[in-house]
């Protein structure tokens, strides 16, 4: 059973920001080295393995969306907060998004080709965890990739104030041997993971975890 309350705090929270978060984040991708090797891996991956539908589940404004499309990936966007779908379609006209949430999503079984969750389960509690994980596991595709990056830590921080707005998010710091785990017993088999020092007003490690649904 996931937690209602914080599915419904997080979407008020990003539906108060969008717009602000998409402005002051936009261009955040051109910065960040570490970022575009880790997408350009995943994109790689995906289309040696024939390519398909991929799926940036909790996509925010869009714009990592859009950096996968450029990419060549057949790239959809899913967020659980309507403001920052109406931003996505506004900002990226030719691309589909659509209203939802991790942990129950409207995408048939064995159809994605590739997942992304890019900082979007941060907001998870980590009991929960599993819930989102055995979503991604489901409508993946035997052999689909799965690239999720986070942060790094064992604590959860509280934020009542945010670009520019006042607002109620927990975010969590999870460990990668963690993430790891959780995401074997759903059925994923690690490929690499990346682990890089804090940058900027970063406050913890960062780490990128690519994972592979098993065949078998």
């Amino acid at each position: 059973m996931t937690d209602a309350t914080h599915l419904e705090t997080t979407r008020a929270s990003y539906d108060t920001v969008a717009a602000d978060y998409d402005r002051l984040l936009g261009n955040a991708l051109d910065d960040s080295p570490f970022d575009r090797a880790m997408l350009r891996v995943f994109a790689e991956r995906v289309l040696a393995a024939g390519g398909g539908p991929v799926g940036d589940l909790g996509c925010g404004p869009g714009r990592v969306t859009s950096h996968l499309d450029k990419l060549g990936l057949d790239a959809f966007g899913v967020d659980l907060s309507p403001g920052m779908v109406a931003v996505a379609r506004r900002a990226h006209p030719a691309l589909r998004f659509e209203v939802g949430s991790m942990t129950g999503l409207d995408i048939a079984d064995g159809t994605l080709a590739g997942a992304l969750a890019w900082y979007s389960t941060v907001h998870t509690p980590p009991r929960e965890l599993p819930v989102c994980f055995a979503e991604f596991h489901r409508v993946l595709a035997p052999g689909g990739h799965l690239l999720t990056a986070f942060k790094v830590g064992d604590e959860r921080r509280h934020l009542g104030h945010a670009y520019g707005h006042d607002l109620s998010l927990d975010v969590y710091y999870v460990r990668p041997e963690h993430v790891s785990d959780l995401l074997t017993d759903a059925g994923f088999e690690e490929i690499a993971r990346l682990v890089r020092a804090a940058e900027g007003s970063e406050k913890s490690p960062q780490c990128y975890l690519l994972a592979r649904k098993r065949t078998q």
